[in-house]
């Protein structure tokens, strides 16, 4: 790799993140940021950011922590592209293949959710244990897997944030998801709590909100505990950071289990903390960038 540059890129569902690294991703040699248009903005963007800022060509690869759904598998002729989704501009587009295109550099790509569960286990709230879950509630709710360093694929990445919950009998809303009445995402994501909460007030402000909030997010838990059995659960997105909710879901993700399935080592350190990194999907896509340089 010698002293060519590595860069990552992270794309959310208001913001677009961009870092430009030396070879070992801890000098920073630029950053950029970007509100969420469309794939074409986005391409635009990046291309532009990328090609000003690394002297003349000299990155080696580039990593990718996406919102998808999204087509994950290297070996697919899909790889990369964007599946049916809410967001506008983005169904059926293929950031990865054309930044690849446009700028011959290798384009590595996992979901936001995996790439932030491989840095949260990496040097974050997960350092040491061999799964970790990520689960961020933001725009969408999203959740990732990491089991020694790597990330759980399949045809495409776990799409948990639209596991079904049981609605509170005395919950209303509808779900803000098109595709299901009572997912987790369409109850209790950023966009949902928004609307439950009103114009300019936070989650903290309302402790109504905040108990069905984690209602919710302890059932979404306790079924990854199930599902998943991770070592430790991590907890990011901007929709709960400010309420500190993190021991409150702790609490109800044991009172879904009801005893069950809850080992000792559990018992005494807890299955939930909050975030250690301030952009997990963003340095998770840089370690995705520095192991594919070392392999070109």
């Amino acid at each position: 790799m010698g002293n060519r540059l590595i860069a990552a890129i992270e794309t959310g569902g208001t913001k677009l993140l961009a870092r430009i690294c030396d070879p070992t991703g801890k000098e920073v040699v630029a950053e950029g940021r970007w509100t969420t248009g469309s794939s074409d903005e986005a391409l635009r963007d990046l291309s532009e950011f990328l090609e000003s800022n690394s002297d003349g060509g000299r990155l080696a690869a580039i990593g990718m922590a996406a919102f998808g759904p999204l087509m994950i598998d290297p070996e697919s002729p899909d790889y990369g592209l964007v599946l049916a989704t809410t967001k506008p501009g983005w169904s059926g587009a293929n950031l990865r293949a054309d930044l690849e295109a446009r700028l011959g550099v290798p384009v590595v790509v996992d979901s936001d959710v995996n790439a932030a569960a491989v840095a949260e286990q990496a040097t974050g709230a997960g350092e040491g244990l061999p799964s970790v879950a990520y689960v961020t509630v933001g725009t969408g709710i999203g959740a990732g897997l990491a089991i020694n360093g790597r990330s759980m694929m399949g045809v495409i990445h776990p799409e948990a944030g639209h596991l079904p919950l049981i609605r509170r009998p005395d919950d209303d809303q509808p779900s803000v998801c098109r595709f299901h009445p009572d997912c987790a995402e369409g109850l209790t994501s950023g966009t949902a709590l928004r609307k439950r909460l009103g114009e300019g007030r936070k989650l903290s402000d309302d402790p109504a909100v905040i108990g069905l909030a984690v209602d919710y997010l302890g059932q979404l838990g306790a079924n990854l505990v199930l599902a998943w059995s991770p070592h430790r659960i991590v907890w990011g997105g901007g929709a709960i950071s400010e309420a500190s909710v993190v021991p409150s879901i702790e609490a109800a993700l044991r009172s879904a289990l009801n005893g069950y399935g809850v080992g000792p080592a559990v018992e005494s350190r807890g299955y939930c903390a909050p975030a250690a990194l301030k952009d997990a999907g963003l340095e998770g896509a840089l370690i995705m960038a520095r192991r594919r340089a070392l392999t070109a």
